[in-house]
C-alpha cells in the first residue's frame, strides 16, 4: 500500500511539474512574474510537505502507514495544485485575475 501511494504521488508530481514548465515558458518574458512564480511554488511546496507531516501525525506514534497517510495526502494537495495551475494555463483572454498569459 506505501509502494502504490508513492507511485500515485510521484505521477501526480511529474503532472504538476509539466504543467509549471509550461507556465515558466510563457512567462519567459516576464521576469517578475516568473521570479514571484517560483518563490509562491516554493512557498506552496513547504505548505504542501509541512501540512501533510501534521496530517500523517507524530511519526514515532505513526507506525506504518505513516509513509501511506504521507503520500495520500501529497497526491491530493498535489492534485489541488494542479488544478490551480490548469486554470491558469486556460484564462479566458481579458481575464484580469489571471496571472499567466494566454498562449500564442
Amino acid at each position: 500500500m506505501n509502494e502504490c501511494a508513492g507511485k500515485y504521488f510521484t505521477a501526480a508530481d511529474k503532472k504538476l511539474n509539466d504543467a509549471y514548465k509550461q507556465i515558466e515558458a510563457r512567462l519567459k518574458d516576464d521576469a517578475a512574474s516568473k521570479k514571484l512564480l517560483v518563490e509562491a511554488q516554493r512557498a506552496w511546496v513547504a505548505f504542501r510537505d509541512a501540512e501533510c507531516k501534521f496530517q500523517g501525525g507524530p511519526i514515532d506514534m505513526a507506525g506504518t502507514i505513516y509513509p501511506m497517510a504521507v503520500a495520500n495526502c501529497q497526491t491530493s494537495l498535489t492534485n489541488d495544485r494542479l488544478k490551480d495551475f490548469h486554470e491558469y494555463l486556460n484564462c479566458p483572454e481579458g481575464e484580469l485575475n489571471c496571472p499567466v498569459p494566454t498562449a500564442q
